[in-house]
């Protein structure tokens, strides 16, 4: 097979005079020796780059999707290119906060949000907080009732638009675990409710997701033109789109991108003769691609007549999307990124789990060895933000690099990381 596509790449990358991975000038080789695998590299540049397009797609508003990567860093990161934030849960909406954002600029999400997290969203003065169920209105009645301040809220509701992608990752049908559905009047019933008198809330909106990695941005208008008479009865100020624009993880993909998503929308939205102004939230569209990560061959096991199989030292823990949804990916060796790929393996992880696969069919060079570093781009969304500990292995270690130069963002975890809520062990 053919070297690695360059588009899968974050932008700043180069290959070095050796044949090496460069992002950012700095040689990805080196970056493993010093920081150890596995590690997650993360191009600063490409992600202020899709930052920026995004905010010109969208210039109604646009809120990063915390849950596709989140650390302090990339908040400040986001921050700083005027973005606002969806968080989906209160540790999510302690970490920006931490980090410096504005509450104003955030938007609270969750189909099950407790009570310490609506009461921590109003204490905080969140900008907006997406309602999910009537369970919800009602704990938002009681803590208003005790003093809480009142929000401005937006109802999520579910169009009855199935998108293009994987059943895990659709929101948008009617069979869903979010939002009021449309269809079933549940969400004109919401509306009715919090835009009475003594409401515990100002109703400003309403928010529709249909889902995640969603390739055609004519499956976003799908969901304004069923929406569209339903938003123009109910007049109210805003239409959020949220995210989901997909993004090309192996060779073949092909994604319509930021800038086509915000043209189709708002055309769809003129269209229907929407007057509200529309936010966006996307999360995967900027940091998926923005980052590659590292690992160190451990072992190199052929069995004959069957297949080869690469192990790595990390694995499901680091990456669980092969293992959710089936999700390819490509290969390359950081040493040689230019190199052609003619070999076929299986890498896999070092968790005790058949299913610990991360590329089931990865093209390499044929000289793949244990000791190489084995690199997987497009892993910036979803691959360290739905990490785990099983087997009582650590999160890797996340590295932005800008201009030559590396920064440690957020550290290994340790052994003592993962025992410290050990209480008979502390």
């Amino acid at each position: 097979m053919s070297p690695l596509p360059w588009a899968l790449l974050p932008d700043s990358s180069t290959a070095g005079g050796d044949g090496h991975l460069h992002i950012a000038g700095v040689d990805t080789v080196e970056l493993a020796a010093h920081y150890g695998t596995p590690l997650f590299v993360y191009d600063v540049a490409h992600l202020r780059a899709r930052c920026r397009e995004a905010v010109a797609a969208f210039p109604g508003g646009v809120h990063y999707a915390a849950k596709a990567f989140l650390c302090g860093a990339m908040a400040q990161l986001v921050a700083g290119e005027g973005l606002g934030f969806d968080v989906a849960s209160g540790g999510e909406l302690d970490l920006v906060l931490r980090a410096g954002a504005d509450p104003a600029t955030i938007v609270l999400h969750g189909n099950n949000k407790s009570t310490a997290e609506l009461a921590a969203a109003l204490d905080a003065g969140v900008g907006r907080i997406v309602v999910d169920s009537d369970d919800e209105i009602d704990r938002l009645a009681a803590l208003v009732a005790a003093g809480a301040p009142r929000p401005d809220v937006l109802i999520r509701v579910t169009p009855g638009v199935e998108a293009h992608t994987h059943e895990y990752t659709a929101t948008g049908q009617e069979d869903s675990k979010f939002g009021f559905g449309l269809r079933s009047g549940a969400a004109a019933a919401a509306v009715e409710r919090l835009g009475a008198a003594g409401s515990p809330a100002r109703l400003v909106g309403l928010h529709v997701h249909i889902g995640s990695q969603v390739f055609v941005a004519d499956s976003f208008a799908r969901a304004v033109d069923a929406l569209a008479p339903f938003v123009r009865e109910c007049d109210l100020a805003e239409l959020c789109v949220g995210g989901g624009m997909g993004v090309a993880y192996v060779e073949g993909e092909c994604s319509e991108g930021i800038t086509a998503w915000g043209a189709r929308v708002h055309e769809a939205v003129r269209a229907a003769g929407i007057e509200a102004r529309v936010t966006a939230e996307p999360g995967r569209a900027i940091a998926a691609a923005a980052a590659v990560t590292l690992y160190t061959v451990g072992t190199v096991k052929a069995i004959p007549e069957v297949r080869t199989y690469v192990a790595v030292d990390g694995g499901m823990i680091d990456n669980p999307r092969p293992a959710l949804y089936g999700s390819g990916y490509e290969t390359f060796l950081a040493r040689s990124v230019t190199a052609d790929r003619p070999r076929l393996v299986r890498v896999v992880g070092k968790h005790c789990e058949s299913g610990d696969v991360l590329v089931r069919e990865a093209a390499v060079p044929h000289d793949i060895t244990v000791g190489d570093i084995v690199a997987t781009p497009v892993t910036g969304a979803y691959g360290w933000s739905m990490g785990s500990n099983y087997n009582r292995l650590g999160r890797p270690a996340v590295v932005f690099v800008e201009d030559g130069q590396a920064e440690l963002v957020v550290r290994r975890e340790t052994i003592d990381d993962l025992l410290a809520t050990d209480l008979r062990l502390s």
